[in-house]
């Protein structure tokens, strides 16, 4: 890349915690990104799971703009109309009474992590603080939340490790209930566990934590960071479990692009964080509110939820189509349009394969293909994924 190159000094300046690809991208519209050298990609990553109504969508630009003439940003120590609106909406779409605003998906876990010892402190006393997770798990990079994933490899390095949390299995439900006792103040756990591999969980399982938290007075948090507003064609995804958890953590997509991050709860609940107890100098800030706001109309008075079932059905099926043809394809999972493809061994090249003509997508460990494109994706788009994908493995059998 030219200018890359010519600007190399420039991102050296740039701390080097992500593994960049050698692409310099300079736009976005829709489905489409562009890089400095005019070439074009489909984008099947939304930005990890961020920009899910597309890049730059007119609505969101224009609320956005709209808002940014008006008012930047003022302390939370005042009111301001699009946060008490973008409340207002979250709680009326969900079981949630209040809303704290952050601004980003590890801060959101945070506050939850923060609520749940508070209320386990107050209603059962200074030894109910632990909070159990699940093995696989992804829940931020704060050390609150890197101890809390499990996943060992996000947490060398940074021992020692704060206490009060415990792992398990999951869809293990005897293995949930010996973790869970009197010093448990919450069960969190992720819908679909993302970055461990989009891995569903068992509505089962579900089930039975809702159980073993309401017994013992305890919390049952989802984390639908990555899998909620619309990404698995409903707005959050607890709303096919069967169960309502007592709180639930937002980010990424509310904003379409623009940092903001929720925590929702129940009110009894939420009273237990009173003032002074937590803050966020941004949360709720005006302008991401103000994207936010269009994101929850767009997804709350169009047919887009309802496309992004059907179009999740059909990238399935072409992906089970690719299964068939090709024993190296272990697993195909995921609802909606978050689809993993696990292969039986690694593909180290595949990401370099797709990127070069012309798509951008997510391969972990070089097995599994993760796929999390903008709602506003056609058919044909992903024709032409599966096309490329069918080409790197004929490749790879030659």
């Amino acid at each position: 890349m030219n200018d890359i190159t010519n600007t190399r000094k420039a991102f050296e300046f740039v701390a080097e915690t992500y593994s960049r690809f050698p692409v310099l991208i300079t736009r976005g519209q829709g489905i489409y990104l562009w890089d400095d050298d005019g070439k074009k990609y489909i984008d099947f990553t939304s930005g990890i799971a961020v920009c899910s109504l597309g890049h730059c969508r007119r609505e969101i630009v224009e609320a956005v703009k709209a808002q940014a003439e008006e008012l930047f940003h003022i302390s939370n120590l005042y009111w301001t109309r699009p946060q008490a609106e973008l409340a207002h909406l979250l709680c009326e779409c969900s079981f949630a009474e209040r809303a704290f605003f952050c601004n980003s998906g590890a801060e959101s876990v945070e506050a939850a992590i923060k609520l749940a010892r508070k209320f386990g402190h107050d209603t059962r006393g200074p030894d109910c603080f632990d909070i159990v997770c699940l093995e696989g798990s992804f829940h931020g990079r704060t050390l609150a939340t890197i101890t809390a994933t499990g996943q060992p490899v996000y947490q060398r390095g940074f021992e020692p490790l704060p206490d009060g949390f415990t792992h398990v299995p999951p869809n293990d439900i005897r293995a949930l209930e010996l973790a869970a006792g009197k010093r448990t103040a919450a069960i969190l756990m992720e819908p679909i566990l993302g970055e461990g591999g989009v891995r569903p969980l068992d509505k089962g399982f579900v089930s039975a934590a809702r159980r073993i938290a309401s017994e013992l007075g305890a919390l049952l948090i989802f984390d639908e960071v990555q899998v909620g507003m619309g990404r698995t064609g409903t707005l959050f995804c607890y709303e096919q479990t069967g169960v309502d958890p007592d709180v639930m953590c937002l980010a990424k997509a509310l904003g379409n692009g623009l940092p903001i991050g929720a925590m929702l709860a129940r009110k009894e609940v939420m009273e237990h964080l009173g003032p002074g107890t937590h803050a966020s100098t941004f949360g709720g800030n005006p302008i991401s509110c103000a994207a936010a706001i269009e994101v929850m109309r767009i997804l709350t008075k169009t047919d887009v939820l309802e496309q992004v079932r059907k179009k999740g059905e059909y990238l399935r099926e072409r992906l089970d189509g690719l299964s068939a043809r090709f024993g190296v394809i272990k697993d195909i999972r995921g609802m909606g349009l978050i689809q993993a493809v696990e292969f039986d061994r690694e593909f180290p090249g595949l990401a370099t394969y797709l990127l070069e003509r012309g798509f951008l997508t997510i391969v972990a460990h070089g097995r599994l293909l993760r796929l999390l494109p903008p709602f506003v994706i056609e058919n044909e788009h992903m024709d032409l994924l599966v096309e490329a994908l069918e080409g790197f493995l004929n490749e790879q059998a030659t």
